[in-house]
C-alpha cells in the first residue's frame, strides 16, 4: 500500500485583520488570494491551488490566535529563490527572524519570518 501523498493537505494561518493579512501574503508571495466571507465572525482568504496541490487559507475566527512561538511551523514554497520573497517581507509589514540559510546542498534553503499578524511562518526554496 504505497500511495504517494503530500505530507500536508491543508493549512490555516490565523489573522486578526484578514484584509491586512491578505495584502501581506499577496505582496510577499506575488500571488492572489480569494476572499471568502463565512459570516460576521468567520472569514478566509484562500491561497491559490489546483486539485493536485496542497493549499490553505488565512483565517479570521474567534478561536484562531496568531503566535510567534507556538503552534505548527509551516513552510511556504518560495521557489525558485526565497531571497526574492524574503526581500518583500519587511516592506509588507513582516519581520525576518532567520534570514535565508542553506539547510544542506540536497535540501535547499529556508528562512523564518513573522507575518503581518504575528504568526511565525517559514519559507523553503531549492536555491
Amino acid at each position: 500500500m504505497s500511495t504517494s501523498r503530500n505530507a500536508i493537505n491543508w493549512f490555516e494561518i490565523p489573522a486578526l485583520d484578514i484584509q491586512r493579512a491578505q495584502k501581506f501574503y499577496e505582496i510577499v508571495l506575488d500571488i492572489e488570494l480569494s476572499f471568502l466571507d463565512l459570516g460576521e465572525h468567520h472569514k478566509m482568504a484562500l491561497f491559490p491551488s489546483d486539485q493536485d496541490s496542497v493549499s490553505g487559507a488565512l483565517v479570521y475566527h474567534d478561536w484562531y490566535k496568531p503566535s510567534d512561538t507556538h503552534g505548527p511551523l509551516i513552510y511556504l514554497n518560495a521557489n525558485p529563490d526565497l531571497q526574492e520573497v524574503e526581500d518583500r517581507i519587511v516592506t509588507s509589514g513582516g519581520t525576518v527572524i532567520f534570514p535565508k540559510r542553506q539547510i544542506s546542498p540536497d535540501q535547499g534553503y529556508m528562512a523564518v519570518f513573522l507575518d503581518s499578524e504575528g504568526n511565525r511562518v517559514a519559507l523553503h526554496s531549492d536555491k
